[in-house]
């Protein structure tokens, strides 16, 4: 009982500091050299579009963007480029983490799999983590202290195609798994990972590590 108390006292102090944001990053990309091109952003899913939330995004998308040399449409309807955007995080699963006592026990593990299509905030399906279940065994005491906590998997697309022939010049995509699934925290971290050297040499997947801001520090 008292291991089990300390490790949740471990586990809210861990949670009240900030740490390191890790994504992983694919990009394709056939974008021309910026030159003051146009552009206006939109959301995949429409339902998100003209909304506070997706505003607030879309204005961190527009800022990485004039960075690159790329500049907001004055009027949308005449602009070079359409930038679309999506974002979402799945529902959570429980990771258990145990501390080895006396003797050996053996784990298995589940694979990989792949993220599902967005619908509105929330992914139809997530990817598993390959330490995240599997039965424990063997003999001699097994584990001592067992401690579980939520892991969420959040991703954001970013797509950019031309205007004047349609043509799509850049696909990318950030995921992420973190112990919180508050998109207003989630979502800016994406972006600026998705911006992260880009546009970056196309088909390269990427493991790009964002340093918490110091205020933020526990």
């Amino acid at each position: 009982m008292k291991k089990s108390l300390i490790a949740a006292a471990s586990l809210i102090a861990l949670a009240g500091c900030a740490e390191n944001f890790s994504a992983r990053v694919s990009r394709f990309q056939a974008l021309p050299p910026a030159t003051g091109q146009s552009f206006v952003i939109q959301a995949t899913d429409q339902r998100l579009q003209g909304g506070l939330e997706f505003g607030q995004y879309a204005r961190l998308v527009t800022t990485e963007l004039v960075r690159q040399g790329y500049q907001p449409a004055a009027d949308p309807a005449r602009a070079d480029l359409v930038v679309k955007l999506a974002y979402s995080v799945d529902n959570g699963r429980e990771k258990i983490v145990s501390s080895p006592g006396f003797g050996y026990g053996g784990f298995g593990y589940g694979g990989f799999g792949r993220f599902g299509g967005f619908y509105g905030r929330r992914f139809v399906y997530g990817f598993n983590d390959p330490f995240l279940y599997g039965g424990f065994g063997g003999f001699g005491g097994g584990y001592t202290d067992v401690r579980s906590y939520t892991v969420f998997n959040s991703a954001l697309e970013l797509q950019i195609e031309r205007t004047d022939n349609g043509q799509r010049v850049f696909e990318g995509t950030a995921r992420a798994q973190s112990r919180d699934d508050n998109l207003t925290y989630l979502v800016p971290n994406l972006i600026e990972a998705m911006f992260t050297g880009f546009p970056g040499n196309s088909g390269q997947t990427l493991n790009i590590t964002i340093a918490p801001d110091k205020k933020n520090k526990g």
